[in-house]
């Protein structure tokens, strides 16, 4: 784990230092005595500089040090002082937090982040290290401004770990994170010192959400995880770290809740884009890359003013759920590890092990015969104690439920997400102690601070009756530790305000923009090109020809957040194809009185040149939506890679599940979909292909017909590969980045980070905890569609 501060810090010899009160070199000044020059002047001062800022809600004096001493923020309202000291002529400030006219430890910015982190926490009330536990559950409006509830769990949990999951408007971002930063300031009293809010985020980079490379133009864009292990390149992803961390720091976020690096050994796993693949070697290199780039700062050696936690998951990989279900739902709560194969998903973590973070997965993992995996418990990640203990072994950050883990279950059956998996029975402060027995840290999707303090007496209780070999306190002090760690490590308690201008400067800025757009061209992947298809060319060439986009529909899928929701239209975003060629002609909707699609009929195609058929990967499951059982009747049904309708009665079909609960009468449910037919909301997808094709057939012409399939997980290709003339695949890219590739504007460079099953009875074949195991497909040419395989204009792409 990184510990030590930014390498730009200054050190002190015995010379210089000679003690800590004021008489030793230490000077008490107030703000007006400090001049009010820019941070520019200041780089080249002999004394820092103080200034005013204000993002028109929440004002501010920002604190400019000389050379390469640290801006220092706090509130124009705050009672917080500057003591200074003078080092080789020249003059630095530092805030005097406690307001004890002293340079504490946990206030010198030159001091370790650890050293630092460990001063303060002895200071801290278990009140208040009990609210560092808690990570806050989704806050999605930043552009509210502080709410009510917001205070009052900054005041009354003491909570200051916030997740913001809001949109990326800069401004709205600014403002209220500087005012959730000025609350925390004013709250801090003689006996319970400050802490600032350390905000979070999962990712928000991706540009799979809009048409073009940027289409809300708030953030930089990239593709997907899996998108970026498809360029199998670490620079790629080193770039895309650096960049996304410096966006993320200008919008008030200091950690970031990722990377997933889950191995993606489960092809039909609902969170497969997620990942960077099933390759042991190549998510590995990719986690380390990501967690690098994050935690660093272009120009500075370690930690510095762009640097963000990064917290690697699932620990130790959520990725081999049975079937492919997903742990966020009791369909998924289990993860089986058939090929005894549990190793290879604690490789990809212990590669990346100087993270800052690591969140807990959520799955009960059970061996080949149904049994606890380890040896350890029938529980979730965060309840296992072989899991986490071999976890501490390696691993001294902090550690951090997945979100809702204390929620739920018998005891708690009202939670609106409830994941306790095989916890049920325990109370709310029962599993927090059980965690805490665990050596994890925090609890996430936690805003109430009552059951960490319930959790912390019956520590206490169990230590006077010689249970626990430490007392409370000591326990409480070590995750306090840990945790303020990840609020020093960034500058968050030097420099916790955000100057608006300068925000609004580096988010989205060109160079971040373009490099997004770059990456997302280089991770779509050929697999197919006859006859040249897909060749170099040049956007000219275009601009008189006609192109045919089909429609399709999508039924959706219905979970927690309410019914599916019907969605349709074009395959690829007509308004930007639009930028491309002369003409874009689709196809002719038939809607019922519901807005619902009865029929579509394709277009004359007589003037037209090419057919882009856009496709995303068949619908069978999504991560809310209890995919896999019907909870109404009872039935397991099987999650597919293929759009027509899947029913699962071949030869490798198991018709006893490894997982299942344990019955009243000692034996063990069984979750076999054996027999069952697949629930694929995207169906209408491979509709729109036939169309296309007959159209084609009909119109008597050889139109090229290229099909671009926007994919989150391995798709079989035999419903539509040998009926098309080239594919491309793109993960968690633009619209605009497959269009410009499908012309010929941009030659393709990615790889499979995945193989593409031969067939569904090759994916019901294959071992849920083990990589590379799944037969795969083989095209016309005889192109096998395995991991690194991908195509470019000159054929299959070399190692």
């Amino acid at each position: 784990m990184k510990t030590t501060t930014d390498a730009r810090r200054l050190h002190r010899s015995a010379a210089q230092v000679k003690g800590t009160a004021v008489v030793a070199g230490l000077a008490l000044f107030a703000l007006t005595a400090c001049t009010g020059g820019t941070s520019d002047d200041s780089a080249e001062a002999d004394t820092y500089t103080t200034r005013e800022v204000t993002d028109g809600k929440t004002t501010f004096v920002a604190v400019d040090n000389p050379g390469d001493g640290p801006t220092l923020s706090y509130g124009a309202d705050s009672k917080i002082e500057l003591l200074t000291e003078e080092v080789d002529g020249k003059t630095y400030a530092f805030k005097d937090m406690n307001a004890n006219g002293t340079l504490d430890t946990w206030e010198d910015w030159r001091e370790a982040a650890a050293d630092r982190a460990a001063d303060l926490a002895q200071d801290l009330s278990i009140e208040q290290i009990a609210g560092l536990m808690l990570f806050s559950s989704h806050e999605r409006s930043p552009a509210d401004g502080i709410t009510d509830a917001q205070k009052e769990y900054m005041s009354q949990s003491r909570l200051r770990n916030v997740l913001n999951a809001g949109p990326n408007d800069t401004e709205a971002n600014v403002t209220w994170s500087n005012q959730l930063q000025a609350y925390a300031e004013s709250l801090a009293t003689e006996d319970e010192p400050y802490v600032p809010v350390n905000f979070s985020s999962d990712p928000r980079s991706t540009a799979e959400s809009g048409g073009n490379y940027n289409a809300s133009g708030d953030i930089s864009r990239w593709p997907s995880n899996l998108g970026l292990a498809a360029t199998f390149d670490t620079e790629t992803m080193s770039t895309f770290a650096t960049m996304v961390s410096a966006e993320y720091r200008a919008l008030g976020i200091g950690t970031a809740l990722s990377p997933q690096i889950d191995l993606a050994t489960e092809p039909r796993w609902l969170r497969v884009d997620g990942t960077f693949g099933e390759n042991v070697e190549l998510a590995s290199a990719m986690a380390a890359a990501y967690v690098d780039g994050f935690q660093a700062t272009p120009g500075a050696d370690g930690w510095g003013t762009e640097s963000v936690n990064a917290m690697i998951k699932h620990w130790a990989g959520d990725g081999p759920g049975e079937g492919g279900r997903e742990a966020h739902t009791e369909a998924g709560k289990y993860g089986v590890y058939p090929g005894d194969n549990f190793d290879a998903h604690a490789e990809v973590f212990l590669g990346a092990m100087d993270s800052a973070a690591v969140m807990t997965a959520y799955s009960i993992a059970l061996d080949a015969d149904g049994q606890p995996l380890l040896g350890g418990d029938r529980m979730g990640s965060a309840y296992d104690s072989a899991r986490t203990s071999l976890l501490r072994e390696n691993f001294d950050g902090v550690v951090v439920t997945d979100w809702g883990v204390t929620a739920g279950g018998n005891t708690d059956p009202e939670a609106f997400i409830g994941t306790s998996w095989g916890a049920d029975d325990l109370t709310v402060e029962e599993r927090h102690y059980a965690i805490l027995k665990n050596g994890v840290d925090m609890f996430g999707g936690n805003n109430a601070v009552e059951p960490v303090l319930a959790a912390y007496d019956m520590w206490q209780a169990d230590f006077e009756a010689g249970v626990n070999e430490i007392d409370a306190d000591t326990r409480f002090q070590e995750s306090g530790t840990r945790i303020l760690t990840m609020l020093f490590q960034p500058g968050l308690y030097e420099n916790a305000y955000l100057d608006l201008e300068e925000s609004k400067a580096v988010v989205a800025s060109q160079d971040k923009l373009d490099a997004g757009y770059q990456a997302q061209l280089d991770s779509v992947v050929m697999l197919k090109n006859d006859g040249s298809t897909i060749s170099a060319s040049d956007a000219e060439s275009w601009k008189d020809k006609t192109v045919y986009i089909p429609r399709s529909y999508d039924t959706g899928q219905a979970g927690l957040f309410g019914p599916g929701e019907f969605t349709e239209g074009p395959g690829l975003t007509i308004e930007i194809a639009e930028q491309y060629f002369g003409k874009v002609v689709t196809d002719e909707a038939v809607l019922d009185a519901d807005g619902k699609v009865t029929s579509y009929t394709a277009p004359d195609l007589s003037d037209v040149d090419l057919v882009l058929v856009g496709m995303t990967s068949p619908k069978s499951g999504a991560v809310f939506a209890n995919s896999g059982h019907d909870k109404e009747t009872g039935e397991w049904y099987p999650l597919s890679l293929q759009y027509r309708p899947y029913t699962a009665d071949g030869a490798n079909v198991r018709q006893v599940s490894i997982s299942g609960d344990i019955l009243a009468d000692g034996t063990q449910e069984n979750r076999s979909y054996f027999g069952h037919t697949s629930r694929t909301s995207n169906e209408s997808a491979l509709d729109a292909f036939d169309r296309a094709v007959a159209a084609v057939e009909a119109s008597g012409k050889d139109i090229p017909v290229i099909t671009v399939l926007k994919a989150t997980n391995p798709t079989v290709p035999a419903e539509f590969e040998a009926r098309t003339d080239a594919i491309l695949v793109g993960f968690g890219v633009s619209d605009q980045a497959l269009i410009e590739t499908a012309i010929g504007l941009s030659e393709p460079q990615g790889r499979l980070p995945i193989a593409f099953p031969a067939s569904m009875d090759a994916v019901e074949k294959q071992l849920e905890d083990v990589q590379e195991d799944t037969e795969p497909y083989v095209d016309s040419a005889g192109n096998s569609y395995l991991f690194g395989f991908g195509l470019n204009y000159a054929g299959p792409i070399a190692d």
